[in-house]
């Protein structure tokens, strides 16, 4: 196959969620001596942007979000540690978990992939995740956003708990709170004194660049 068969290839077969052939394409890209990145920047990130595109539209649903973003999550698995070699520039650093009480994490899992999928470092922490242990993963990522989920109304207020613990720890203002999950609300999230919003993984990825642009644009360089 050629670079060009290869690239059309990763696309075709990311939006359709084949992850083996996106595996076995991504590994046929470095035997042609492909780039990483530019499997990365012309094939699998548009690719998502695509799935996140029809998902907005009506056109794709949650499955076909999460089948696409797991091919892609296949393919970072062999790329990721080559892009690093290379120094590929990351868009930020995205520190990411389900708060202490809440096990769900599968809109968490999605949102990640879709991040990283956009060219953020992500770090998640999994579920269950105490205001204490958030508080240390900023102090050692340094991450530009941190992101709480919850997907119960009862651990919704774990959320105002996490913020309470960066304000204590002298932290809150080094870093971009967004916050998410089924049940929240763009009030609700005003309310905690959260920065941002967003209501599914699509509109993170949106909401997470135009956070860190404003604030970006707003630090003297």
């Amino acid at each position: 196959m050629t670079p060009e068969e290869i690239l059309t290839g990763l696309y075709d077969q990311t939006l359709v969620g084949n992850a083996p052939l996106v595996l076995e394409l991504t590994n046929q890209g470095l035997a042609l001596g492909m780039g990483p990145e530019t499997m990365l920047f012309d094939a699998l990130i548009p690719s998502l942007e695509e799935v996140g595109a029809r998902f907005e539209r009506g056109d794709f649903f949650v499955p076909e979000m999460l089948i696409a973003g797991r091919a892609m999550a296949g393919a970072m698995e062999v790329l990721r540690p080559l892009l690093a070699e290379t120094g590929v520039q990351s868009v930020g650093t995205f520190v990411m978990g389900t708060v202490k009480g809440d096990v769900h994490d599968i809109g968490k899992n999605l949102v990640n992939i879709m991040l990283e999928g956009a060219g953020f470092n992500v770090i998640d922490l999994g579920v269950q995740v105490a205001p204490e242990r958030f508080v240390e993963a900023i102090g050692q990522h340094k991450p530009d956003i941190v992101g709480f989920s919850a997907f119960l109304t009862t651990t919704m207020p774990m959320f105002k708990a996490n913020i309470n613990a960066l304000q204590k720890a002298g932290i809150r203002d080094d870093v971009i709170v967004m916050v998410g999950g089924a049940p929240v609300t763009p009030e609700y999230a005003a309310a905690v004194g959260a920065d941002g919003y967003a209501a599914d993984a699509s509109a993170t990825v949106k909401k997470a660049k135009e956070l860190l642009a404003k604030r970006r644009a707003m630090t003297p360089a």
